[in-house]
């Protein structure tokens, strides 16, 4: 099977675990796929994520963050949806005075950038634009 659009199958394979409350995913690593799952730690939507290493292709572990009622049973997951913005089909690049608040500013955009991967926040930071990746919320 040809993927066409790894990044499209992350969100999706996350989304489909937060649904069935595993606590983790396994997604084929790549490196921009390493990078949003640094910025999804960093931003506290997931507890950690590790590479494993196999003959083949390495993978990428994720490990889901969820929220606990009074009784600490699990609720729903931290992230409450994701989208993807840019497609294969259709790139959108915004420049720096078009970066999009996700939520009001309760989620994140996360941008690719010509100084790599950052949050729309950092983005502001930095005055830089790029191609917008995904929505996190």
């Amino acid at each position: 099977m040809v993927m066409t659009d790894p990044i499209g199958d992350m969100l999706a394979r996350v989304k489909n675990a937060l649904m069935v409350r595993k606590k983790e995913v396994e997604i084929p690593a790549s490196g921009i796929k390493k990078e949003i799952a640094r910025i999804l730690k960093e931003e506290g939507f997931i507890e950690d994520y590790w590479v494993k290493q196999h003959p083949v292709q390495e993978t990428l572990v994720l490990v889901l963050k969820y929220r606990k009622d009074h009784l600490g049973r699990v609720q729903e997951g931290v992230i409450r949806g994701m989208k993807r913005v840019s497609k294969p089909g259709r790139r959108i690049y915004i420049g720096r005075n078009e970066l999009p608040r996700v939520m009001g500013g309760f989620g994140i955009a996360i941008i690719s950038t010509s100084r790599g991967v950052m949050t729309d926040k950092e983005c502001r930071r930095q005055g830089v634009g790029g191609e917008v990746l995904c929505e996190v919320w």
